[in-house]
């Protein structure tokens, strides 16, 4: 390791960015529950109000559909600002990592109830006409049969939305998040800190390759038993 180098990597502050590594962590662990715990309940219904499902219902499958594609195409620092009120009224704070994980939350959602639906949409049709001739009821079908079905595509569902969430957690650091993206912003952009910007960007980049080969080992590992 040559001597320059050396210094730079002895001048970081590596106790900060084991704080902020943390934090990112905590918000991107914490809005992932709260995401799957409203989203998928959410994607469900969108797979059974669709056309040519069980409770296919036009006018609610058009709204639902419309509220998705509403937030999710917009971009997530504006809507970081404009739930400001509302994560003030919900926590009480719209910094640090509790003022984070709302809009985090609220942005990821409507995209993993999307990436949900597409999944329930791949499941065969067969599984559940054998269900229901079975007299199975329509969440034993969900539940028993659907859902168990299609485990390893939303297992895969879930390791791309922790990764987004990941992106996301980073740019909360523009309201003063905390985690790696504050750090990157007050140290490496605003001071000038070259040094701390490149850690915080490589330590994102391995927390993405990190989440990505353990949930690709968990679909192995679902798909094949």
């Amino acid at each position: 390791m040559s001597q320059p180098l050396l210094d730079i990597l002895l001048a970081i502050d590596w106790s900060d960015i084991g704080l902020a590594t943390l934090e990112t962590l905590t918000m991107v662990g914490g809005s992932l529950v709260f995401t799957v715990i409203f989203g998928l309940p959410l994607g469900v219904l969108l797979f059974l109000t669709g056309p040519r499902q069980p409770l296919a219902h036009a006018r609610l499958y058009g709204f639902l559909s419309l509220l998705v594609n509403l937030l999710r195409s917009m971009p997530f620092v504006i809507l970081l600002i404009l739930l400001i009120p509302f994560t003030v009224a919900l926590v009480g704070t719209s910094i640090g990592v509790p003022g984070a994980i709302p809009p985090l939350v609220v942005g990821a959602t409507p995209f993993f109830a999307r990436l949900v639906e597409n999944v329930l949409r791949e499941v065969d049709r067969g599984i559940i006409e054998a269900s229901q001739s079975m007299g199975a009821s329509l969440s034993q079908t969900i539940f028993g049969a659907v859902l168990p079905e299609a485990f390893p595509g939303l297992l895969a569902a879930v390791t791309v939305t922790a990764i987004t969430l990941v992106s996301y957690a980073a740019m909360s650091g523009v309201i003063g998040g905390g985690g790696l993206g504050d750090l990157a912003i007050r140290f490496g952009y605003q001071r000038f800190q070259t040094d701390v910007m490149v850690v915080t960007v490589t330590t994102l980049l391995v927390l993405v390759q990190l989440l990505q080969v353990f949930g690709d080992r968990l679909v192995h590992r679902f798909t094949h038993n």
